[in-house]
């Protein structure tokens, strides 16, 4: 998602520009933008291949020629700029990938339709003040989804885009190796197989070299640690993925985004992968992926290997990546709510197949937010293996993941990534379980003696109360029950931390399959967890009663004053 307003801001500025300009068709708008931004990324790459190659200590050879790069032809002026991008560097970009990848083929067909030097020039100091290599992340993704936010089909588009940093999560969860085949049968920009690179490369990087920035994400990923057969079938064999945007802009701009990320000639290919044409089973190591699954699909297209009781895209979905995948393969899948607790014979047969045919491995439950703007709903992911066979299930009910929970989707301190997948690694480590009980142990034994002062100062702020109503503005009763306030949000800022490392511990647990199978499968982890309440101060009923029968007393009393006033 794209969080800097100031980007924001400047994306609109190129709307615009775009718009004005004669670009009134949105898509069309959208095509010049990713052009205008693959030429200036095509740039930088090579600026980073020099970089590289010096700290390797070898000779740089060039891939772009230096006419065909950005920094070159934005300095001229702009009826040339124009002319040079259209009968050069466009003509040349189009013959970029093999002659078999997606990008050569999607691209074949493309057009330049920026028409006027000065629009060209604008849009080019635009995307240089965007400053985007410079940004912490890699953001050409949110760009993207930001820019699809502005059509009036957006919501079909880009409401599912997986944020990054969970694409991140998921695939070091995974944790893909060199020689492993790894797909996405529902791609969009292609985030989940650039990220599986990029992870490939970051396990494969000497650590002298590597680099993370703030935030955490790795840089320098020459992966020089891989032998040059793991090198080629990364380049070659290693990444395969599909969408059915039968426009064929997504195509183009996840084709682009994977050759921008160093995957030279992308594998990313236009299939209806639910559809009678697409056969393809046991062709993957790993899938990680993020389904659509908004409305039906049309039964009579669904391919005959996959159910017919169903048409919600995200149960058929699950049906085939245990299809695609070879024995033995994994994946991390995300999906909606309604999967995990669905009581629809569909629902409940996917689960029961996931449980009792193949390994479920985890279950990492989302909060809702986490695909907001675009949406609200309620997410999880499932980690599987097909094949071999259920035990206890691992699962971790996710409350922050970094950013706030609502619209704007900022940046907050409360994240729970980093525990999910310290716990992930460790799951099956006894020394990792005991010193976390241990912990848990610890913080009942400090809070216990917390909890109860909380309860005695709710009763003392409970009786000051009532005797602050009868006491008719007495200050000494005002003081009084300020200082128990005072001390209420003392004990509360003491608690706070405790409390919150409480909670954290409680949220990886594990579920047996007995357990799962006893509740119709349901994989909900609100039905498993065990939340401990915080007690709850109540009055002692006969205090009440007393405290009733001193107000009837003295409401007696008034009523007795008001009739002495009316006979005076």
């Amino acid at each position: 998602m794209l969080t800097d307003t100031k980007l924001k801001s400047q994306i609109d500025g190129l709307w615009d520009k775009l718009w004005t300009g004669g670009l009134t068709n949105p898509m069309d708008a959208i095509e010049q933008f990713s052009y205008l931004l693959f030429m200036k990324r095509l740039d930088e790459a090579e600026t980073e291949r020099e970089k590289q190659a010096r700290r390797r200590g070898e000779a740089y050879e060039p891939r772009l020629d230096m006419a065909l790069r950005w920094q070159h032809w934005t300095k001229m002026r702009a009826a040339d700029a124009l002319a040079h991008v259209k009968t050069k560097v466009f003509p040349q970009l189009r013959q970029m990938g093999s002659e078999g990848s997606s990008f050569r083929r999607y691209m074949a067909n493309a057009e330049f339709k920026i028409n006027k030097p000065a629009l060209l020039i604008e849009a080019c100091n635009l995307i240089d003040q965007m400053q985007i290599s410079e940004q912490q992340q890699d953001v050409q993704g949110d760009l993207y989804e930001y820019m699809l936010s502005h059509l009036s089909t957006a919501g079909r588009n880009g409401q599912f885009r997986t944020p990054r940093h969970i694409i991140r999560m998921m695939v070091q969860m995974v944790a893909p190796r060199p020689f492993e085949r790894i797909g996405d049968l529902a791609a969009g920009t292609c985030g989940f197989p650039i990220n599986a690179y990029q992870y490939i490369l970051e396990q494969h990087t000497a650590p002298d070299i590597l680099h993370y920035d703030a935030d955490g994400w790795p840089h320098n990923l020459v992966g020089d640690l891989l032998t040059e057969r793991q090198r080629r079938f990364l380049q070659e064999e290693a990444f395969r993925a599909y969408d059915n945007d039968s426009g064929m802009t997504m195509l183009r701009i996840g084709s682009m985004n994977m050759m921008l990320h160093g995957i030279e000639n992308p594998q990313y290919f236009y299939a209806d992968t639910l559809s009678q044409d697409f056969d393809e089973a046991a062709a993957y190591d790993v899938i990680l992926m993020n389904p659509p699954f908004k409305g039906a699909v049309d039964k009579a297209t669904v391919h005959e290997t996959l159910p017919d009781n169903t048409k919600k895209s995200e149960l058929l979905f699950v049906h085939l990546i245990l299809r695609a995948l070879d024995k033995g393969g994994r994946a991390a899948v995300i999906l909606p709510d309604g999967v995990l607790f669905g009581s629809s014979r569909a629902h409940v047969e996917i689960r029961r197949k996931l449980v009792e045919e193949h390994g479920l491995m985890g279950v990492v439950s989302m909060p809702g937010g986490v695909f907001k703007p675009y949406a609200g709903v309620s997410t999880a992911i499932l980690l599987f293996t097909k094949g071999g066979s259920t035990g206890r299930i691992w699962f971790y009910d996710m409350a922050h993941d970094g950013f706030s929970l609502d619209d704007k989707r900022q940046p907050v301190a409360e994240n729970d990534i980093p525990d999910i997948l310290a716990c992930w690694r460790s799951r099956h480590e006894p020394d990792f379980a005991a010193a976390r009980q241990a912990r848990l142990a610890e913080l009942k034994e400090e809070l216990a003696p917390l909890q109860a002062e909380r309860l005695r100062l709710a009763g003392e702020l409970n009786r000051l109360q009532f005797e602050q109503v009868i006491a008719n503005g007495d200050d000494g009763a005002e003081r009084a029950l300020a200082g128990v306030k005072t001390a209420q949000e003392r004990l509360a800022t003491q608690m706070a931390p405790l409390q919150a490392q409480l909670d954290r511990l409680g949220r990886q647990f594990w579920v047996t399959k007995k357990q799962v199978k006893a509740n119709k499968y349901d994989l909900s982890a609100s039905r498993y967890r065990e939340v401990v309440q915080e007690s709850t101060f109540y009055e002692d009923p006969r205090v009440t009663m007393e405290r009733l029968l001193t107000l009837e007393n003295i409401a007696a009393d008034l009523v007795r004053e008001l009739n002495a006033a009316m006979e005076a």
